[in-house]
């Protein structure tokens, strides 16, 4: 029988960035599940944007949110495939202290289950930087659906046994000290 003292929920601030040429607010169904799941989980949606597929563009956004006191996850859809245009993991890459290489295995893996070989062309990234989660996933909203529900609510959740990443993430209270 284990004694060990149960971490309840913590509510996180979370940011949605949709990468697109050509969604707009109106139809961007993947950034707009994201937002939605956020929500409904617990969490607070501190913003939400859509950038064109332009990594400096998208590369600056994500700084300023890195460097933001109160954003400590960055959920980002599109541009991880393999056009001319899909440039996010080259763009966010270079802004992580530590990669998460898990996350992109495990993503392709619940994927698999669901999708089969095409999988293999998802380029799932996840980073660490300054006390800020970063996971980048593929732009169609079934995409979206199997990182949130397969792999993102449980890992942003404080109570999720036997980790996760909260512990990992800065805090957002006056002092903005980083956990862990």
């Amino acid at each position: 029988m284990s004694h060990k003292k149960e971490t309840p929920f913590q509510p996180l601030n979370i940011a949605v960035l949709t990468v697109s040429d050509t969604r707009n607010e109106g139809n961007d169904t993947s950034g707009g599940f994201l937002a939605d799941a956020v929500e409904n989980a617990g969490h607070s949606l501190v913003q939400k944007k859509i950038v064109k597929d332009d990594k400096y563009h998208l590369r600056a956004i994500v700084s300023n949110w890195i460097a933001s006191d109160n954003v400590q996850a960055v959920l980002v859809t599109g541009g991880t495939g393999f056009t001319g245009r899909d440039t996010t993991p080259e763009a966010l890459s270079v802004l992580f202290d530590k990669q998460v290489e898990g996350f992109g295995e495990l993503f392709r893996h619940v994927s698999y289950l669901e999708i089969g070989t095409s999988t293999v062309q998802s380029r799932a990234i996840a980073g660490m930087a300054n006390g800020t989660a970063i996971f980048c996933m593929p732009g169609s909203t079934g995409a979206c659906k199997t990182a949130w529900n397969g792999i993102l609510k449980e890992q942003l959740d404080a109570s999720h046994k036997p980790c996760n990443f909260v512990m990992h993430l800065k805090s957002v209270d006056d002092e903005c000290e980083s956990r862990g």
